[in-house]
């Protein structure tokens, strides 16, 4: 469902009782909030998380890329406890790694559960504000390489036959909404269950 490009979108989205929702977009897109604002309705499973817990028993002379490895196997762990342990589940996640999305996915339909993405198509520069007005940067570098694999999902997302279902460029995802800045806003809720 794309709701991009239109001055108003639905103010509730609703998902099966067992849904994993999956929020991505590129950092400063928006995507904690999002989540913040959805997150009565559900657990929450979010990388930050993960590296503040890792960064509050580290020193502070210690750089984050020296951790990130444990950071990322903390995450990881999370996440999978998170998806077996059952109920509405939402998933903060960049949107360029489809190998990760594919086995959430397939650790999701191990359970019975399916996964559904909302995917946030705001442009760099918005993006980049937004990453400004948080205080948070992403590296260049890591901006760049998450800007390129959403632009290629987004390219996927718009060829022909991409919104047929169960193939396309998402078939691990039994849904896809796509949101831009001004739509986002419009989306107060989510709700599992219906």
């Amino acid at each position: 469902m794309d709701l991009r490009g239109r001055e108003s979108a639905p103010a509730l989205l609703a998902y099966p009782a067992d849904a994993v929702l999956v929020v991505s977009g590129l950092p400063g897109s928006g995507k904690s909030t999002l989540i913040r604002r959805w997150s009565r309705a559900a657990s929450v499973v979010d990388p930050r998380d993960a590296h503040e817990d890792c960064a509050a028993v580290m020193p502070d002379s210690l750089p984050y890329a020296v951790y990130r490895p444990w950071a990322r196997l903390v995450h990881a762990r999370r996440l999978w406890s998170a998806v077996r342990a059952g109920g509405p589940l939402l998933v903060h996640d960049c949107g360029s790694r489809a190998w990760l999305r594919r086995l959430l996915a397939r650790e999701a339909g191990r359970r019975g559960r399916e996964l559904h993405l909302v995917l946030l198509d705001v442009g760099a520069a918005d993006a980049l504000a937004g990453q400004e007005a948080r205080g948070r940067w992403a590296r260049p570098r890591v901006f760049d390489r998450h800007r390129r694999g959403l632009r290629r999902l987004l390219d996927a997302l718009a060829a022909p036959g991409a919104g047929e279902p169960g193939g396309g460029p998402v078939p691990e995802a039994a849904s896809v909404v796509l949101l831009d800045r001004t739509t986002r806003e419009h989306v107060a809720a989510v709700e599992f269950g219906r």
